[in-house]
């Protein structure tokens, strides 16, 4: 005989007992027999779904985690910003030193950049979101060598923020 048609035999012989017994007795006889069935019937029943301390537990790693991963997350993007703002302002710079050296005259705008192909665009200040934030230093045009008219010396950065190494930008 297999284990199974045991198991059935012994499922059935407790049904037929609870049966009797439901017969014989009156109704709180009749719930605790139900109840003793109910019992027997879950014991062999897989458990499912979890507890609330596993639940709980769960949490509080994945909590830990995000407590971990959110400032790193947040450091990189901040540096990867101070890094671009660094490439823009040595572009922009490098780009009004040869627009002074081939037209004799410093830009008077950005914008000047743009026209005379010198930039596809002003690239954007990436700690302020936009191209019209930049700080411009203006010199007179008695100050440079080879220069006819004042213009644009120098940019910063429009942002009055702090930098990681604690800076201002705007001085950058």
């Amino acid at each position: 005989m297999g284990l199974f048609t045991r198991l059935g035999e012994r499922h059935r012989a407790g049904r037929l007992r609870c049966a009797a017994v439901f017969n014989e007795r009156h109704r709180a006889g009749r719930l605790r027999c139900a109840a003793v069935f109910n019992e027997r019937h879950r014991a062999g029943r897989l458990r499912r779904g979890y507890t609330l301390i596993e639940l709980i537990v769960v949490m509080a790693i994945i909590s830990v985690l995000l407590a971990i991963a959110v400032p790193l997350y947040q450091k990189s993007i901040q540096r990867t910003k101070e890094s671009l703002l660094k490439s823009n302002l040595f572009t922009l710079r490098n780009v009004i030193d040869e627009y002074t050296f081939d037209k004799k005259k410093a830009p008077q705008r950005l914008e000047d950049l743009v026209s005379e192909g010198y930039l596809r665009n002003v690239p954007v200040d990436p700690l302020t979101g936009n191209d019209h934030s930049w700080r411009i230093v203006m010199e007179d045009a008695y100050s440079m060598v080879d220069q006819t008219q004042a213009g644009i010396f120098d940019v910063h950065s429009g942002s009055d923020q702090k930098s990681s190494e604690g800076t201002l930008y705007s001085q950058w």
